[in-house]
C-alpha cells in the first residue's frame, strides 16, 4: 500500500506508523485505565508526553475523555470549573504547569478526593506537564503521592530512534543510512527525528512509498539548514519580538542574551538562577530581567507567551516546542541582533540604574524607581532587594552595584546626602565613573560635592510638598529624561 511521506514521518498530529512506545508505556496504561486514580505524565519538551497519553487512550478504546489545554483561554475556563465546581467525567489536562497556582492547588485537591474514593470515583484526571509537575503537585497536597500515578517520559534512546526510523523506512520502501548521525542531531527528540527524516526524504524526491527499495543520501549540515529555513517563518517573528523586550531600546538586549544562552543548553527547560550563576558573561542580563521584567514581557506579548513559559516564583524558563528549541540552537544570532536594531554587544549590566540617596529623600527615590520599572528599566533601589542580600554586607553589594554592575548611577544630591555615612560610601564607589558620563545627578539644592563638577549636566528638581503635583513632575522632569538617556 502506498503511503505519503508526511503520513509516515509525522511532524503534526499523532504518528500512525512510527510511534515508539516509551519503556514505561504499559505502566502509564494501567494507571490511566484505573477508574479514579489520578495520573501525572511529565517530561521535557519533545519527549512525546501528549502523544503517549493519546496512544494509551487509543489502545484502551471506549469513549474518549475530554481533552483540555492550559494554552486555550476557553479550556482554562473549563478547567477552572472542573477544579472548583466538581464536574464529573474523564479529563486530560495538558500544559498543567501553565495554570494559575490556585487552579493547580484546586485540581490537586480534586485529584486527592477522587484518589481516596477509589473504584467509586466519578472523575478521572490525567495531568500532563513539563519537568517536576508531579513533585510540585505533591508539594501542594503532600499525602497524594501514594494514590497517584506519576510517570516521567524520557527522550528516546538510540534503540528507540533506530526503531522509529526503521518503521518509517519499511513503509516507504527506503533505506536511511548513518542513523547514528540522526540520533546525534536529534538527541532522542521524537519530533525532531520525524522532521529530519521527512526532510531527508523530500531532499531525495521521495514523497511517497517508492516502487523499489531506494537508499537515500544526506548530510546533516544541509538537512539542518533546510529544517531551520522551514521553521523560520513560524518562529522568527516571535523570537524577534521576545528579544526586543517590552520597550525597545538599542542597548536593551538582556532578552536576546538570555535566549541565545538557552539555545546553547542541552535542555529546553532551565533554572535562571542556576543559568546566571554558571555563566558570568550573561549573569548581569539574566539577573536584570528574571525578577519581574521577564514575566511582564510574557504577560504583555501574547505571541511570545505562546512559545515561552516562565515561572517567576521558581525561576524556571521553558522553550516548550522542540521545534523552536532546535531553531534557537541554529539561529544566526548576529543577523537577529541587526534585525532587532541593537547596537554591538557591550558590557553586561545587572541593573539599568542604581539610585543613591539619603534617607530624607527615600520617597522621591521610590517614586523614581517605581516609574522607571513601569518603563521596563531594571533599577537598584535598596528596599526592593533587601531579601536578596540577607546575611550579607551592604558594603560589598554597594561597591559592586554602584561601581560596575549598573549601566547608570542616579544620585539625589542635597545637604543630607553629603552628611550621611552610607551615601558617602556609595559616592566613593561611583565617583570614578563620573568622567565616563555614567553618573546622573539630581540636584535638590546647591550643596557642593567633591568629585562632582558644578558644570556636570544633571537634573535640577525642586520639591513642592504637594504629592500629586510632585508625582507628575517626577515623571516629566526626571523619569522621561532618564529613559531617554538610557536609550
Amino acid at each position: 500500500m502506498t503511503q505519503l511521506v508526511e503520513e509516515v514521518f509525522v511532524t503534526e498530529g499523532l504518528p500512525q506508523f512510527t510511534f515508539v512506545k516509551p519503556p514505561n508505556f504499559n505502566e502509564i496504561l494501567l494507571d490511566i485505565r484505573h477508574p479514579g486514580k489520578p495520573v501525572i505524565v511529565e517530561g521535557q519538551s519533545g519527549t512525546g508526553k501528549t502523544t503517549c497519553v493519546r496512544k494509551v487512550l487509543e489502545q484502551l478504546g471506549g469513549a474518549a475523555p475530554e481533552y483540555l489545554t492550559a494554552r486555550s483561554a476557553i479550556d482554562v475556563h473549563r478547567i477552572e470549573e472542573i477544579a472548583s465546581n466538581g464536574l464529573l467525567g474523564r479529563f486530560v489536562v495538558d500544559d498543567f504547569h501553565r495554570l494559575a497556582s490556585d487552579t493547580q492547588a484546586k485540581l490537586a485537591d480534586r485529584a486527592k478526593f477522587e484518589a481516596e474514593a477509589g473504584p467509586a470515583a466519578k472523575t478521572k484526571l490525567v495531568l500532563i506537564g513539563i519537568n517536576q509537575v508531579g513533585s510540585e503537585l505533591i508539594q501542594l497536597i503532600p499525602d497524594i503521592a501514594k494514590r497517584t500515578g506519576i510517570h516521567r517520559i524520557q527522550a528516546g534512546s538510540m534503540a528507540a530512534i533506530e526503531q522509529l526510523i526503521h518503521e518509517g523506512c519499511v513503509k516507504l520502501r527506503i533505506e536511511i543510512p548513518n542513523r547514528d548521525a540522526i540520533f546525534t542531531e536529534s538527541r532522542g527528540d521524537y519530533w525532531l527525528t520525524q522532521q529530519l527524516c521527512q526532510t531527508i526524504c523530500t531532499a531525495n524526491d521521495v514523497l511517497e512509498t517508492c516502487g523499489q527499495q531506494t537508499t537515500l543520501s544526506f548530510d546533516i549540515p544541509t538537512i539542518r539548514r533546510k529544517v531551520v529555513e522551514k521553521l523560520s517563518a513560524a518562529f522568527y517573528p516571535a523570537v524577534k519580538e521576545f528579544c526586543r523586550g517590552v520597550r525597545f531600546r538599542p542597548n536593551n538586549d538582556p532578552y536576546l542574551k538570555l535566549l541565545q544562552k538557552i539555545g546553547q543548553q542541552d535542555s529546553s527547560i532551565v533554572d535562571l538562577n542556576e543559568l546566571a550563576n554558571a555563566n558570568e558573561d550573561v549573569r548581569g542580563s539574566i539577573n536584570n530581567i528574571k525578577e519581574t521584567r521577564l514575566a511582564i514581557l510574557l504577560r504583555d506579548k501574547p505571541n511570545c507567551a505562546r512559545h515561552f513559559y516562565y515561572n517567576a516564583d521558581t525561576k524556571n524558563f521553558a522553550v516548550e516546542d522542540p521545534a523552536l528549541f532546535y531553531f534557537l540552537k541554529h539561529l544566526d544570532w548576529q543577523k537577529l541582533r541587526v534585525d532587532c536594531g541593537f547596537k554591538a554587544p557591550g558590557r553586561d549590566f545587572e541593573f539599568d540604574f542604581a539610585i543613591s540617596f539619603a534617607g530624607e529623600d527615600r520617597d522621591l527615590a521610590r517614586q523614581i524607581a517605581v516609574q522607571l520599572g513601569l518603563l521596563d528599566a531594571h533599577v537598584f533601589f535598596d528596599e526592593h532587594f533587601e531579601a536578596n542580600f540577607l546575611g550579607g554586607a551592604w558594603s560589598k553589594q554597594f561597591e559592586r552595584i554602584f561601581g560596575r554592575d549598573s549601566r547608570l548611577v542616579i544620585c539625589i544630591l542635597d545637604k543630607p546626602y553629603r552628611e550621611k555615612i552610607w551615601p558617602t560610601f556609595e559616592r566613593e564607589c561611583f565617583l570614578p565613573r563620573v568622567g565616563a558620563a555614567e553618573v546622573i545627578p539630581i540636584f535638590l539644592d546647591d550643596t557642593p560635592f567633591v568629585g562632582i563638577p558644578k558644570d556636570i549636566v544633571g537634573i535640577k528638581f525642586t520639591r513642592s510638598g504637594d504629592p500629586k503635583d510632585e508625582e507628575s513632575r517626577v515623571t516629566d522632569e526626571i523619569v522621561f529624561k532618564l529613559i531617554e538617556r538610557l536609550g
